[in-house]
């Protein structure tokens, strides 16, 4: 058999088994949410629902007893249950009698800018897209007004939302339209909406891959412009819709990765603190810090409000991760943050139906798994919500 052959005939294979897979995952997402194989949100019990606005069960039931706001789902036991547009209807409702403004609408004021997360890391495992996911649709359930973009040409983020590039994506409908070279069109005709109230999404593909591909030949013929600028300027056009924008970045420091880097307010670093992941991320701040200083000496303000390290996939009886944690802690401070996330057979299970722990019901998990995980994530998720309160001056 020629080399030739060889070739064909592996090249037939993947692509037999890409559109097999493809079709496999297809079904699966219309089994997991039929009949129109769109996603929805669960129902909060009232508990969560009092939990998320910051108030006491007992207010939300007075609330309800007094014909106020919306009217919970009643199971049996007399239980309530609010949707996720509930929850968002009382925040509009206590908003309006609140001691402070922002009390229960917590997102930007006059005079407040958008707040654009950068999620980065590029070593895969380091839990970047998990990370990205959780903070968006906390965020989200929280009152902010929030746009997730996924730029990972991988598109883990976009098929946690329901969207399967592979069927859902065949005429574009990503970032790139947008930042384009050639006629890009404006950022809102590739906003997607979702199940979640105040959470919309930009999704991704290998389309993205185009940019990277596009922008040394734009540089060559010198219409690149300040390409950097290129996903600011896009967001620009949106800058009233939103509170944060929250970008999952490539797993790579390619030229898509280094305009999200100027676009952003907040850069979050995650880090999974094993031995090798540390020499990895040493080789990558020494990259992004290279490519910084070649953009700022293109004039680009390069500054940022924060920057912080998310531990990851944090084990804490794991004695040799405890020790680069604390080595770590020793050497960036403040920098890493207090909360880390655990790693959790909940967060993995849940992914396996494309979805979130915010989405999966509680009763899917023994108590103490869930519990554990939501916990951390909580404490993950509010703290960088701390972290963009502060920034605004709050």
């Amino acid at each position: 058999m020629s080399r030739t052959d060889t070739h064909e005939d592996l090249n037939a294979v993947i692509r037999q088994h890409s559109e097999l897979l493809a079709a496999q995952l297809h079904s699966q997402r219309e089994s997991l949410f039929p009949p129109d194989a769109s996603k929805t949100m669960r129902k909060f019990t009232s508990g969560e629902a009092a939990s998320l606005l910051g108030v006491n069960d007992s207010y939300l039931r007075k609330l309800h007893l007094d014909g106020k706001g919306p009217s919970p789902e009643i199971s049996s036991g007399n239980r309530r249950h609010y949707s996720a547009d509930d929850i968002h209807s009382l925040r509009v409702l206590l908003e309006k009698t609140a001691r402070k403004p922002g009390d229960y609408l917590p997102g930007r004021r006059a005079g407040d800018h958008l707040q654009i997360i950068g999620v980065m890391n590029f070593k895969g495992g380091s839990g970047k897209t998990t990370s990205s996911a959780h903070l968006a649709q906390r965020l989200a359930l929280k009152g902010y007004r929030v746009l997730a973009i996924d730029l990972d040409p991988q598109a883990s983020m976009t098929a946690l939302h329901g969207v399967q590039p592979e069927f859902d994506l065949m005429n574009g409908g990503t970032l790139y339209d947008a930042i384009r070279y050639e006629e890009p069109v404006p950022i809102a005709e590739v906003i997607r909406k979702t199940y979640i109230p105040n959470l919309d999404l930009i999704p991704g593909n290998l389309e993205l891959m185009e940019f990277e591909h596009e922008t040394p030949r734009a540089l060559s013929r010198g219409n690149a412009g300040l390409f950097f600028f290129r996903v600011k300027e896009a967001l620009a056009q949106v800058d009233e819709r939103y509170d944060v924008v929250v970008i999952d970045c490539p797993p790579q420091l390619g030229f898509l990765t280094m305009s999200a880097l100027s676009a952003a307010t907040g850069v979050l670093v995650t880090i999974h603190p094993e031995m090798l992941d540390v020499m990895s991320m040493s080789q990558f701040l020494r990259m992004t810090a290279d490519l910084m200083d070649v953009i700022a000496d293109s004039g680009a303000d390069m500054s940022h409000d924060w920057m912080r390290y998310l531990l990851t996939r944090y084990e804490p009886t794991d004695a040799p991760q405890n020790r680069i944690v604390a080595f770590l802690r020793t050497m960036y401070g403040d920098k890493v943050l207090n909360a880390p996330m655990l790693k959790s057979t909940a967060i993995s299970d849940a992914g396996l139906t494309k979805q979130t722990l915010y989405e999966v019901e509680r009763s899917a998990f023994t108590r103490t798994t869930y519990d554990r995980a939501i916990e951390s994530l909580n404490a993950v998720n509010d703290e960088i919500a701390q972290l963009i309160q502060k920034t605004w001056g709050r």
